[in-house]
């Protein structure tokens, strides 16, 4: 009879089990893989309801784009927060010039506990193309070849970290990810996708 009731608590535990084990073992590859010098890209938190930005979008005046919402500005928290407990410092943090991009990145690196300050550096190439805004190739290209410029560095010269938008995760990956999911990559070679080191890590 003992035996019998337990098994129904242990099938109820197990899968509970399972994925905080599964959980551990992606958060053990992404770290090796930052400390080795992967390169993590984020896409931006959570924003209030919407797609793309307003028809009177202009870059630098936060009032005409769609921004974080409350939980993404403590979605962004948390992803400085993954950083800080585990030891991991980026040497720089790139971001899109969105507004949403650029607060994500404040939001997560900007308190990251003792030493000096990580620089956060608005760059284009990360920015959206989505709707015909920007441009798509010539963005990719430049992006990619800072990847493959990271990667020829010796795996102890630190990582970056880039905070971007789906379309430009899903140009540079082929991959979709959620607001606020990160992956973490490393470029292949010419013409390929960017090498995925890790699983992806949600907040």
């Amino acid at each position: 009879m003992a035996a019998l009731a337990a098994t129904p608590f242990a099938v109820l535990t197990c899968p509970a089990f399972s994925q905080d084990r599964a959980a551990a073992g992606q958060d053990r590859q992404a770290i090796a893989a930052l400390q080795s010098g992967g390169l993590a890209l984020i896409r931006h938190a959570i924003t209030v309801s919407g797609v793309g930005d307003p028809p009177n979008f202009r870059l630098g005046d936060c009032s005409t784009q769609r921004n974080l919402s409350p939980q993404g500005r403590e979605q962004s928290r948390a992803i400085g927060r993954w950083f800080l407990e585990r030891g991991l410092r980026p040497d720089l943090v790139r971001s899109s010039q969105w507004c949403r991009c650029l607060e994500t990145a404040s939001e997560a690196f900007r308190s990251m506990g003792r030493g000096p300050e990580i620089p956060i550096q608005p760059w284009a190439p990360l920015n959206s193309f989505f709707q015909g805004q920007g441009d798509r190739e010539r963005q990719l290209q430049q992006a990619f070849q800072a990847a493959r410029t990271l990667a020829q560095r010796p795996a102890a010269s630190g990582f970056e970290v880039w905070v971007t938008h789906q379309v430009t995760v899903t140009g540079l990956t082929g991959q979709y990810v959620a607001m606020g999911e990160m992956l973490v990559v490393s470029y292949d070679g010419p013409n390929k996708p960017l090498k995925l080191l890790a699983a992806p890590i949600a907040f």
